[in-house]
């Protein structure tokens, strides 16, 4: 598929996709959306890459949904959220609506001090379609991701970092070499264990505890079977660091 409004970029073991309707903010549309599910879809067949950073052009992450396609955004959501390896938004600007909700489906999210966030639902006659109203609690607590949904009311970056929405905060000119950190340090630990720990939280998060303690258990018995691990012993005993190979 040849892609109009977003742009992928492979560098080695790190994807790049980055929302690209700067005009109108990064707003979601139907046609975004389905750019968002192939492109997934493409990454997840490539054992190579390790971590997906999701960023948006121009001045803003993402303004939300375009009037009357408020599916859009979900669907664009459920992309993201497929995605089998680590991801990270890179947040600049605006983060509104669907564009938050988009970034909630990413495991990490760093921003700009100029970055803001914001569910303004509400305040249409709407509730969160994209994943909003589970995602945020899940992160931030239920008082606090009430609070952002009931009053429609934007935060800034120093609020996001406080309540834990964000990871860090770092100046606009920073942000994309912040990011690219981050996504090194990830890609220096063992694939199929990166791939392991996201399905056991992620999962686990829908389970009782002594459900994810057995799913647990089950996954870190597998990965005692592979060959990362034994390069990550043998690499241990020789005081070197790991070469993984993801088998």
């Amino acid at each position: 598929m040849q892609y109009k409004t977003i742009i992928h970029e492979k560098k080695e073991q790190i994807c790049y996709i980055t929302l690209n309707r700067p005009k109108v903010g990064n707003a979601i549309n139907a046609q975004m959306s389905r750019e968002l599910a192939d492109v997934c879809r493409t990454i997840n067949q490539d054992e190579e890459i390790m971590v997906v950073i999701l960023k948006g052009a121009g001045g803003a992450f993402s303004s939300g949904s375009e009037s009357q396609e408020w599916e859009a955004g979900g669907d664009a959501s459920r992309a993201i959220d497929s995605l089998e390896r680590v991801t990270i938004a890179a947040i600049d600007g605006a983060a509104l609506g669907e564009g938050l909700e988009l970034a909630l489906a990413c495991d990490i999210r760093i921003a700009s001090e100029r970055a803001s966030f914001c569910l303004p639902h509400t305040a249409y006659g709407l509730i969160p379609g994209g994943g909003g109203t589970q995602r945020l609690p899940r992160l931030v607590g239920k008082g606090k991701a009430l609070e952002m949904i009931l009053t429609a009311e934007p935060i800034d970056a120093d609020e996001a970092y406080r309540i834990g929405l964000v990871s860090k905060v770092v100046s606009a000119e920073e942000l994309l070499s912040e990011v690219n950190e981050w996504a090194k340090r990830i890609i220096t630990c063992g694939p199929i264990a990166l791939r392991y720990a996201k399905e056991a939280v992620n999962k686990g998060l829908d389970f009782t505890l002594e459900q994810g303690l057995r799913l647990e258990a089950d996954l870190y018995f597998l990965i005692q079977t592979t060959e990362d691990r034994m390069e990550g012993i043998r690499a241990f005993r020789e005081k070197r660091l790991p070469q993984f190979k993801g088998e």
